[in-house]
């Protein structure tokens, strides 16, 4: 196979999993008899813990020779932990179990994300190509679990989601032997640790990754609840599939033919771009429009997911150095993707408990934050 069609094939596993596991978690979940608030806080756990995980799981992967390494680990790592969900009871054993898979899984993306990214740009394709694949098999999984869920119990969620993890470490052993430095040699634990070090101290960086963090962390109420919230109105799990493989779909065509727009745009405005849809996209959420109103609202996804993570990867890219590529995409998903909206979903769950859908106003809010950010950022930028 080709090199984009064999990263194809490891973001197409890898989001084989995510796809049910973030959507769907909450049902199982929620069919242990747990409140919205225990449902939140086990969902929260590995998020506000990546800031911790993510930067010693960064440093430990440039620790290695070649980069699909401790992607491999990882994965096989999250398959097992996984499992254990079924083998464990109470919501202690359920948070830990969640907190290892959630914590190991969500580390493959920008790892591949690195890789991905420096063989488009010496092989000449569009890292949106593969990345755009991955997306079709989110969407299929969305799909397939809504459908499933209609005649299985919920334990096919977590079933589902530790076979794709195991799928995720086969597919990666396929994946391009490309070597974490460029002159083959591991840079020392200290030198790792100091690259860090100089990312978090830099003003502009933190700006960028605390912008982007806003806008993405207010999806946590819409990856947490809108299943829940969704079903109160009567809609089907089979519809409910179709709402989030909309939102999906409409991310694979901007990933595949937004490129030059997006170029012509610039990673700052298109940042602004994606806040200012997410402010419009769950202010209307709030208000529990009918399914005729959800669908076209699900197409903002595009900006207010996909524009967002193509900006901030960007931007992580031009304001880092090339040696420590790994450790910013790390530093920026583990604050953005993990961080803020951890804070963001433990937060859901008391509104959600008390407001209902009245809870998507926060959020809306909340990406406002990041648009004003986002708005400082191209100031700086024009500076």
């Amino acid at each position: 196979m080709s090199v984009p069609l064999r990263l194809a094939v490891v973001y197409s596993a890898l989001f084989l999993g995510t796809g049910v596991s973030l959507p769907f978690i909450g049902v199982w979940l929620g069919g242990k008899g747990l409140s919205g608030a225990q449902i939140g806080l086990i969902l929260s756990a590995p998020m506000l813990g990546r800031v911790l995980t993510s930067p010693v799981l960064a440093v430990w992967a440039d620790g290695f020779t070649l980069r699909r390494t401790p992607i491999i680990i990882l994965a096989t790592g999250s398959a097992v932990a996984y499992g254990a969900l079924l083998a464990v009871h109470g919501l202690g054993a359920w948070m830990l179990c969640w907190f290892l898979a959630a914590s190991l899984l969500p580390m493959i993306t920008p790892l591949t994300d690195v890789l991905t990214m420096r063989r488009a740009r010496s092989d000449g394709f569009n890292y949106g190509w593969p990345r755009g694949i991955g997306s079709v098999a989110y969407i299929v999984a969305n799909v397939s679990m809504g459908l499933l869920l209609t005649r299985l119990d919920a334990s096919i969620v977590i079933i589902w989601s530790a076979g794709a993890a195991a799928l995720t470490a086969l597919a990666v052993m396929a994946a391009p032997k490309d070597l974490v430095h460029a002159d083959g040699e591991k840079a020392g634990r200290r030198d790792r640790w100091r690259g860090l070090g100089d990312l978090l101290r830099d003003r502009t960086f933190m700006l960028m990754v605390l912008s982007v963090g806003c806008i993405q962390a207010a999806h946590a109420f819409y990856y947490g609840f809108s299943v829940l919230l969704w079903r109160k109105q009567g809609i089907s799990e089979a519809v409910i599939g179709l709402l989030w493989g909309t939102g999906v779909a409409i991310e694979v065509l901007f990933m595949w033919f937004g490129e030059r727009w997006r170029r012509a745009t610039g990673p700052e405005r298109l940042l602004v771009i994606g806040g200012l849809a997410a402010v419009i996209r769950w202010g209307a959420f709030a208000f529990s429009p009918p399914v005729g109103m959800l669908f076209p609202l699900q197409t903002l996804h595009a900006m207010t997911f996909a524009a967002t993570y193509m900006a901030s990867l960007n931007l992580v890219e031009r304001l880092s150095p090339p040696q420590s590529a790994s450790a910013a995409q790390t530093v920026s998903s583990a604050l953005s993707s993990g961080l803020m909206i951890g804070l963001a979903t433990i937060l859901s769950g008391p509104i959600f408990d008390h407001f209902g859908a009245h809870g998507y106003l926060a959020m809306a809010l909340l990406a406002g934050v990041g648009v004003a950010g986002s708005v400082v950022l191209i100031r700086r930028s024009r500076a």
